[in-house]
């Protein structure tokens, strides 16, 4: 482990920008949009002090799995309020919220429901920016970065993590190209026990990162980052992501991300369903690794062909007293479809496949565990849209 982070630091030290901000607002092939204040009114704003959007991603779902047809239904899969602005030069702020999720924040560390995606200011100083407040973690990886109406379908690693938790940013951009990125947030959103079992809770709930965001001349792009995070007492997690945008022309654009995480005990939770049992806690000493590929052709100007596959695995790296080293499962993930932008916005219609894989391996299979396959058709909408 020390070494891998040796070469990530060591990575970014020597190269030579991307928001300070992760998920991010706009989505791929975006252009400026007319705010809906700005249609019905005629009336051009010119202030950008104030911004409302109201992020979208509703659909038509037929899904399967191994016994046949299960189920077909309408569903807002994402919808979250956004509002930001600059209020002057070095002063902005940010707040988004999910109106599909409960809004009790009492039991939390952070005193914030988990529904709230950001709260917080941002301060820029010269080549110097800051964020504190709730936010989204400074990991690597193109498509954790993306705002997630544009997502069909996360990858295990990410759709099993906490992403926005409550800290501080601090972003340096050491040429109009390049970012490092430091952060600390808290690493849990409610008590210990909720996550972690009835093992003994850190004083210290932290998590730390290290980003680094590259562009090279617009053709290939990086979001890379190393972490540590305070799981349980004598506890910890290293993360990393290596993410990787490739631009090669107007038509064709793809990304790959590899995710790799090392827990002390099993944040992702995982293993830990698969070992069931009477176990009181998380199991320990779990192993996640996740590679993700998506290219995108934008084979007319109104209309984008995308494909994306997705290979993971679910690990222990050392054995104890409950489960035995090994691994434990192996995911695929295909997702592929056609999307239409009628307008010179955001606005897409879509129709889309995914498909998920899951095998076990035999010491998962004597847990309980079998092989299965799930398959889903979509056809909905997606689009941010600007309100104010």
């Amino acid at each position: 482990m020390k070494r891998i982070m040796l070469l990530c630091l060591t990575a970014i030290a020597m190269s030579g920008s991307h928001s300070l901000y992760a998920q991010s607002s706009k989505s791929d092939f975006m252009s400026d949009d007319k705010s809906l204040f700005e249609e019905v009114t005629g009336i051009k704003k010119k202030t950008d002090k104030f911004n409302l959007y109201l992020n979208m991603h509703g659909d038509f779902n037929m899904k399967w799995n191994e016994s046949g047809f299960d189920q077909g239904a309408f569903e807002m899969k994402q919808l979250r309020i956004e509002m930001k602005g600059n209020i002057n030069d070095w002063l902005s702020y940010r707040y988004r919220q999910r109106l599909n999720r409960g809004n009790d924040g009492s039991g939390n560390i952070d005193n914030v429901p988990t529904s709230i995606d950001y709260a917080g200011i941002g301060v820029k100083l010269d080549k110097f920016s800051f964020f504190a407040g709730k936010q989204c973690t400074a990991y690597g990886g193109i498509e954790f970065d993306v705002n997630p109406i544009d997502i069909y379908e996360y990858s295990d690693m990410i759709e099993n993590m906490n992403n926005f938790m409550t800290g501080l940013n601090v972003a340096y951009n050491y040429n109009p190209h390049q970012q490092i990125q430091f952060q600390v947030l808290n690493s849990l959103n409610g008590p210990s026990k909720e996550m972690y079992g009835d093992l003994e809770r850190t004083k210290l709930p932290l998590v730390y990162t290290l980003n680094w965001n590259g562009n090279f001349m617009d053709v290939f792009k990086t979001r890379w980052s190393a972490s540590v995070m305070n799981e349980t007492k004598g506890e910890k997690m290293y993360y990393y992501a290596l993410g990787n945008e490739f631009n090669f022309n107007p038509q064709w654009h793809a990304y790959f991300d590899w995710m790799y995480s090392r827990e002390g005990v099993d944040r992702k939770g995982i293993i830990t369903r698969m070992i069931g049992g009477d176990l009181n806690h998380n199991v320990f000493n779990a192993e996640y690794m996740s590679y993700v590929l998506h290219v995108n052709y934008r084979f007319a100007p109104k209309w984008n062909l995308f494909a994306k596959g997705m290979y993971e695995t679910a690990s222990v790296y050392k054995s104890s007293d409950e489960v035995e080293k090994g691994k434990y499962r192996t995911a695929w993930g295909y997702v592929g479809g056609i999307e239409y932008y009628p307008m010179e916005t955001n606005l897409h219609f879509f129709l889309a496949y995914t498909g998920r894989s899951y095998r076990f391996a035999d010491r998962a299979k004597a847990l309980g565990e079998d092989n299965y396959s799930t398959n889903r058709v979509s056809v909905g909408f997606i689009w941010q849209m600007p309100v104010f």
